[in-house]
């Protein structure tokens, strides 16, 4: 199939830098064709940044990067405009999100109206500035890490901003022989393994080509069915919205072209849902109680909904 080769590719060079995280690297590769950005949540250390700068590289995207903070404001992501005294005009003074692959650095550090001012570009890739819309460069992708909400000095991101995050990911430690392997190279270095595969042009095509994926009616129903279920389950104060179901559509079609398929199968459905699906849930006080966390009533989604038989594409 078209650009798979170059798809996979691009994952073997993202795990010469992240090691012994395959499952993470695969879910954000799928993330990524599918056009949605990515959060990642976890524990300060664990290769969040590293895994954002790798797919940049191995991509070839014009990158920037913010180091969220309390004093960052809005201006500083989307712009602002200045006056020029020897032009006697204003003119407009790019942010840090103009460019192809953003990487918001401990997201829930900031302000909720410094993380608020993400909405508009995160869903219509475009910045507001004084009255003027621009479009931000495309591709964009939006690549955010946060810390555990223990930590100190963070906010809680609310619902309307991590309903825009397709996936939410988890790095978490290393098993002992990767971090062997991890201690024994040379860590400043790793990075300048990453040679780049595509660019952003290139990505643009693979993304559409992702998007023409065929799935059947019977698939579509499948996935309908998964989300409407998060909406009734005891152990769900509050489920998937539409824009869920989307995601979840669009991340099967993604799914279905790594593994070689012109075609989604209800297996590439149930392998991304608890991705797409967990950071979109609050759990009812019953689970609370019980110690269960989203997994776990997401597992039981799945025992729940039967699947489907594959609809290949017919010509």
């Amino acid at each position: 199939m078209e650009y798979y080769q170059e798809a996979t590719d691009i994952i073997k060079e993202v795990k010469k830098a992240v090691i012994g995280k395959d499952r993470c690297v695969m879910l954000a590769m799928t993330a990524i064709l599918a056009g949605g950005h990515i959060l990642v949540d976890d524990i300060p250390g664990v290769g969040k940044t590293t895994l954002a700068i790798a797919f940049a590289k191995a991509m070839n995207l014009e990158n920037k990067r913010t180091q969220f903070t309390p004093d960052v404001l809005p201006s500083d992501i989307l712009g602002f405009t200045m006056y020029n005294k020897d032009s006697g005009q204003f003119y407009y003074q790019p942010g840090t999100v103009m460019c192809n692959l953003f990487l918001a650095d401990e997201i829930n550090r900031t302000s909720p109206k410094t993380q608020s001012a993400l909405l508009e570009v995160m869903e219509e890739g475009s910045v507001t500035v004084d009255g003027v819309t621009r479009e931000v460069p495309h591709p964009f992708i939006v690549i955010a890490t946060q810390n555990p909400a223990g930590s100190i000095g963070t906010q809680l991101l609310p619902e309307s901003q991590l309903d825009r995050f397709m996936v939410c990911l988890s790095v978490g430690y290393p098993s002992l022989e990767d971090e062997i392997a991890i201690a024994k190279g040379k860590s400043n270095d790793i990075l300048n393994l990453v040679e780049a595969v595509i660019n952003g042009e290139e990505l643009v095509k693979i993304q559409k080509t992702v998007n023409d994926v065929f799935i059947s009616d019977d698939v579509y129903k499948y996935i309908c069915l998964l989300v409407r279920e998060t909406r009734e389950h005891p152990l769900i104060e509050l489920g998937l919205s539409p824009r869920g179901t989307i995601a979840l559509v669009n991340m099967s079609k993604a799914a279905a072209f790594l593994k070689g398929r012109d075609y989604v199968i209800p297996d590439d459905v149930e392998g991304v849902f608890e991705a797409v699906a967990a950071h979109r849930i609050i759990l009812a006080a019953k689970a609370r109680m019980s110690h269960l966390g989203a997994e776990d009533a997401l597992g039981q989604i799945k025992v729940k909904v039967r699947k489907p038989k594959a609809v290949k594409r017919t010509v």
